[in-house]
């Protein structure tokens, strides 16, 4: 079991987010407008540490965190154009019958954060959006454009399952 970051670590990891965070929003590379996202960033990640560790974006490029990254965002890109081709062919001919509803599916997630990228992650993909999650019986629900039909190990394969499995590559067994 590692020990959990120092506030200087915790510090540079927030600020490094909230710089990433500056960057992509503003998108001008400005020696000036770096600058004052630096600052700024460093200001908020000072503010924010009080409220507990935080993992870095280093945490991200270890050689089997980066292939399981790369892959969860291969698996999701193909499953979204997969389902946006289907949603189009379905808005194309509307005499395909419609069979939209909720659906629950079971989780093998545990923490927050794993929650949050299935239910972020799954929700990308036009088929299926997240509407609540249930962490004490371990269920998501979802609304789905088309409710799979079958056992709850085949609808769970069909909704969130693939997620699931490319995210517990994610997670570090050392920890």
């Amino acid at each position: 079991m590692r020990r959990p970051p120092g506030r200087v670590l915790t510090v540079a990891a927030l600020a490094a987010w909230g710089f990433l965070a500056w960057v992509l929003l503003t998108w001008t590379l400005t020696v000036e407008q770096l600058v004052v996202g630096a600052a700024l960033a460093i200001v908020v990640a000072v503010a924010l540490a009080p409220l507990g560790p935080a993992v870095g974006p280093w945490w991200f490029f270890t050689p089997r965190r980066l292939v399981a990254i790369v892959r969860l965002l291969l698996v999701t890109a193909v499953r979204v154009v997969i389902a946006n081709v289907k949603l189009s062919i379905r808005i194309w001919r509307p005499s395909r019958p419609l069979a939209s509803g909720m659906v629950i599916v079971a989780t093998q997630a545990r923490t927050e954060g794993e929650l949050a990228a299935v239910g972020i992650i799954s929700s990308v993909v036009v088929d299926n959006q997240i509407v609540d999650i249930d962490r004490r019986s371990r269920h998501l629900q979802y609304h789905a454009v088309s409710v799979p039909t079958g056992s709850r190990r085949l609808v769970r394969t069909r909704v969130n399952g693939p997620v699931e499995t490319l995210i517990e590559q994610l997670e570090d067994p050392h920890d």
